[in-house]
């Protein structure tokens, strides 16, 4: 069954031109469904939210500066990109707001390799992207996870 599709509009911001606001709203939603809802006690704030190259994407509702959903891209040294802290409101789901966020952030990656580390859940959600298993299932935080690359 499909959920239908709130209007919501997409934001990008680099790490460093966040407002305080925004930062915390971002950190707020992450800890919503990474710490509490999966209770999984991490450091998800790992000192690469401001970095220069980090990218913030996110959908926030129409009348509203809260994300619904979120995704942060992180460009390597080595002019790789890491996809990660994916995530959606747990009542934003079902509504093909990971879909648009992953779009989005590819169209910034454009034809440079991309790394992920999926939830083993979600790995054929990535692969709808060209996203390919590299190695084993590995346990991050007591969730199994699969390193997931996208090459030129």
């Amino acid at each position: 069954m499909r959920t239908t599709q709130f209007p919501a509009t997409l934001r990008r911001q680099w790490g460093l031109d966040l407002s305080p606001a925004q930062l915390y709203s971002i950190l707020r939603l992450r800890q919503d469904v990474f710490v509490v809802e999966q209770n999984c006690i991490y450091a998800d704030v790992d000192g690469r939210d401001l970095e220069q190259g980090t990218r913030h994407f996110w959908l926030e509702a129409e009348g509203s500066h809260d994300p619904l959903a979120y995704l942060r891209l992180l460009e390597e040294a080595d002019g790789t990109f890491r996809v990660g802290r994916v995530v959606t409101a747990r009542m934003a789901r079902g509504r093909g707001y990971s879909r648009r966020l992953m779009q989005a952030a590819l169209v910034d990656i454009g034809s440079a390799p991309s790394v992920l580390d999926a939830q083993t859940y979600v790995a054929d959600f990535y692969a709808s992207f060209g996203f390919v298993p590299e190695g084993d299932e590995f346990m991050d935080d007591g969730i199994p996870h699969l390193r997931m690359r996208r090459s030129p």
